[in-house]
């Protein structure tokens, strides 16, 4: 293990934490200012439509009752916990590996909190097309989406370069 001022630990939690703090306040705010199922026309292709998802990504479990809230939550407990120590084992130096753990780790806590909260997930964010909408969703979301592609970028850009540090 790295020391801790040489490592991506502290990086990639200021990241996470940041995340975490931009998902919770929209979340507040939309659970504010909107009302549940309807939608606030911002633009032809986007709304903000307060929903709640008790499930994970596309409302996956969302039916499985009070056992799936607390298998999601331990994933996400798990999944914090093994980004952490990876996250003290990388070099400062992989700065896309890093970002992108921290965007997954400051995702997962910010639906979380959600998941301990209320029991689901506060989703607000509704993009559409000719009637076709994709499953409503939240900054959490969007940041575990972008840490993923990233953590995929890195893989093929910052491999040998992280390893030899």
């Amino acid at each position: 293990m790295r020391l801790p001022g040489h490592s991506g630990l502290a990086p990639g939690l200021a990241l996470a934490a940041v995340v975490l703090v931009l998902d919770q306040i929209t979340k507040f705010w939309a659970e504010r200012a909107l009302t549940q199922f309807a939608s606030v026309e911002v633009a032809p292709f986007f709304n903000f439509t307060l929903l709640y998802n008790p499930g994970a990504a596309f409302s996956l479990l969302a039916d499985a009752g009070g056992w799936g809230r607390w298998l999601l939550s331990g994933i996400a407990i798990a999944a914090g916990v093994l980004i952490t120590v990876w996250l003290a084992r990388l070099p400062r130096n992989a700065w896309l590996t890093i970002a992108s753990l921290g965007l997954i780790v400051g995702g997962a806590i910010g639906n979380l909190v959600d998941r301990l909260r209320i029991g689901k997930v506060v989703d607000f964010l509704d993009f559409h097309w000719a009637g076709y909408h994709w499953p409503a969703f939240n900054v959490a979301d969007m940041a575990i989406t972008v840490g993923a592609v990233l953590l995929i970028v890195a893989a093929f850009t910052e491999g040998e370069a992280t390893r030899r540090s």
